[in-house]
């Protein structure tokens, strides 16, 4: 339990409504976290957009739903594009209703990877912190994490120590990782199945390297994730013999962790810094190796020769080399470290104490700098 329940509200990505997939690895963080800090006694309120429901586990949390479109990714931007708030976007409304509520909170966490939030930071009486969900995408967005840092940099936190590299900052970040439910990712012992990859359809994923990896052994690879660009999608199809690859479409934790916990090895092929790496550690809960590019999360996160291999960034040859080589990964080594270092328990007191360094006073205010 925690030293001093809090009441805190949580606010939901505007990309999607939750349960939709449109929100990445940020909706499994999402839950994960509202689990573990409810299993700590904290009292919980969610914003979210309309159509969300709460995550499996949640039943103690206040849920708070708004309409609104969308709002656009800043993942797929210009890096040197302005800011877009389309006149019917949920993200000003998400804040409205999260800003209210936070009037009577000790904190209001935000989730979502966006401008108007940090900009509302400092200049709000609620207490917002940032879980910061991706690395540098676009320069706007890089001078804002830059900006609050200078003003209150324990406002920040961050998924990996290569994800905070990303940004300019004036103190070593804090870092608080991932967590998952373990209960909901069964070990699986048996190394004979095919290969695997999860992940958004889009070009920053790089599903074509993992595509020519299978092509060239001539297997089957299993594909799970939201078909984000279909055009994309359909040019990496045209590029490999027909069968190479199988769909499997975005699928709940329960159905995903089963199929993927037959695979023999996951490929993960990011062609930009991926802030920390769900699937990679999905993967490894349930004993499948991975090999990985060793760019940003995931190359933090694997164990080169021991949950995985870890090969050059987008070297196809070393890819295919290190798949080659997963039958020498003991599995149980995967589910090991996931349970040491992934676990909802640890995260979510992770992200506890991060929010204790700068609401010590007790007394839901601020505490002094040191």
């Amino acid at each position: 339990m925690a030293s001093v329940p809090r009441d805190l509200v949580l606010v939901s990505t505007p990309i999607g409504y939750l349960g939709s997939g449109r929100g990445g690895g940020v909706e499994l963080t999402l839950a994960s976290l509202t689990q573990g800090l409810l299993a700590r006694g904290h009292r919980l309120t969610l914003v979210a957009p309309e159509g969300s429901s709460l995550p499996a586990g949640c039943d103690g949390v206040a849920l708070h739903t708004v309409a609104g479109g969308d709002q656009p990714s800043w993942q797929h931007a210009d890096a040197d594009g302005p800011v877009l708030i389309p006149a019917d976007a949920v993200l000003p409304r998400l804040w409205e209703r999260a800003l209210a509520l936070g009037e009577k909170a000790d904190a209001v966490l935000n989730f979502s990877y966006d401008w108007l939030p940090l900009w509302l930071t400092p200049r709000v009486q609620p207490r917002i912190f940032h879980l910061i969900s991706m690395g540098s995408v676009a320069r706007v967005m890089d001078q804002l994490v830059a900006d609050l840092a200078r003003w209150d940099q324990r406002r920040l936190a961050f998924h990996t120590h290569r994800q905070a590299a990303d940004f300019s900052l004036p103190a070593a970040a804090q870092v608080v990782g991932n967590g998952f439910d373990l209960s909901r990712y069964q070990f699986q012992l048996e190394a004979g199945g095919a290969l695997g990859w999860a992940g958004r359809v889009a070009p920053e994923k790089g599903l074509e390297d993992a595509v020519a990896v299978a092509a060239a052994l001539q297997e089957p690879l299993q594909v799970w994730g939201v078909v984000e660009d279909p055009a994309y999608a359909a040019r990496v199809e045209r590029a490999v013999p027909p069968g190479t690859i199988v769909w499997r479409g975005f699928l709940p934790t329960a159905e995903l962790q089963k199929q993927l916990g037959r695979c023999r090895a996951l490929i993960n092929t990011p062609k930009w810094n991926e802030a920390y790496g769900n699937v990679v550690v999905e993967a490894l809960a349930c004993g499948v190796p991975v090999v990985a590019y060793d760019r940003g999360g995931p190359g933090e996160l694997l164990q080169n020769g021991v949950t995985g291999w870890l090969v050059s960034p987008d070297d196809r040859d070393a890819l295919l080399a290190a798949t080659r080589q997963v039958d020498a990964i003991d599995r149980q080594a995967c589910r090991r470290w996931v349970e040491a270092h992934a676990s909802q328990a640890v995260f979510a007191e992770r992200v506890e104490q991060w929010l204790d360094l700068t609401l010590a006073a007790g007394d839901g205010s601020i505490s002094r700098c040191p």
